[in-house]
């Protein structure tokens, strides 16, 4: 006597995370209004950051002079005394 198996019902699956992921909107075209993290200020710019008036006083404050560094040539490491078999006696 064959047994025959009892069909399985079908399983409800949840959805598939990339199927119900939706973008962010995009922003509005144009210079965004908020205030400087650094002052407090309200600032118009393109992107978020300091307002015009912090950076020039962080570039003033913060800028170094370009100079030209000065490499020494590489010597190896010598961890043996080079040609040690011809020195033993």
């Amino acid at each position: 006597m064959a047994v025959t198996p009892s069909p399985t019902p079908p399983v409800d699956f949840p959805p598939e995370p990339w199927r119900a992921a939706t973008l962010p909107p995009e922003p509005a075209p144009g210079d965004l209004e908020f205030p400087c993290p650094r002052c407090g200020r309200d600032a118009t710019a393109e992107t978020y950051g300091p307002c015009p008036t912090c950076r020039d006083q962080m570039r003033a404050a913060m800028a170094g002079e370009a100079r030209d560094v000065v490499e020494e040539d590489y010597v190896p490491k010598m961890n043996v005394t080079p040609n040690a078999v011809a020195l033993k006696d």
